[in-house]
């Protein structure tokens, strides 16, 4: 069965123990702009962050670690879930975040795939890519081994 209507919002949640320097990273570092959001009192704290544009990317174990050879960047134990960031450019998002005090868990790299990644350790453990388009979405379907999954050879 299939909803009777597309979701309009993709929602990540982070549980953080240290909110202060989360948010300070998400809001004042990257930028994200802050939305009004429901909380009590004390210790329940929550800040809905707007990014504008959200996908989900589905990829198995050994895609994951592919990329993760292409970024020259250490592997996690188990299912990970990393969060991507698309920017205008990855050398300059690289610097602030490392400015802001996270660690480079590998520097801008050109992929094959015609974009611009580097890697950071993120606030709570999460690790984040920052990624730099170099072609638009059009230019890659022209390119062989870009294909939706349903039409790709098995």
């Amino acid at each position: 069965m299939i909803l009777p209507q597309q979701p309009k919002q993709l929602r990540l949640i982070i549980e953080t123990d240290d909110f202060d320097s989360a948010l300070r990273f998400y809001r004042d570092v990257l930028g994200l702009e802050e939305q009004p959001a429901f909380a009590t009192d004390g210790e329940d704290r929550v800040s809905i962050l707007n990014i504008g544009t959200a996908t989900i990317e589905l990829a198995t174990p050994t895609h994951v670690r592919n990329i993760d050879a292409i970024e020259n960047a250490p592997s996690a134990e188990g299912p990970t879930l990393r969060i991507a960031l698309e920017v205008d450019n990855t050398e300059a998002a690289m610097t602030c975040a490392e400015e802001a005090g996270l660690t480079v868990l590998a520097p801008p790299i050109k992929t094959p795939f015609e974009t611009i990644n580097g890697r950071v350790q993120g606030p709570d453990g999460w690790q984040l890519t920052f990624f730099q388009e170099l072609e638009t979405l059009q230019e890659r379907a022209r390119r062989k081994s870009f294909t939706t999954d349903a039409h790709r050879g098995r």
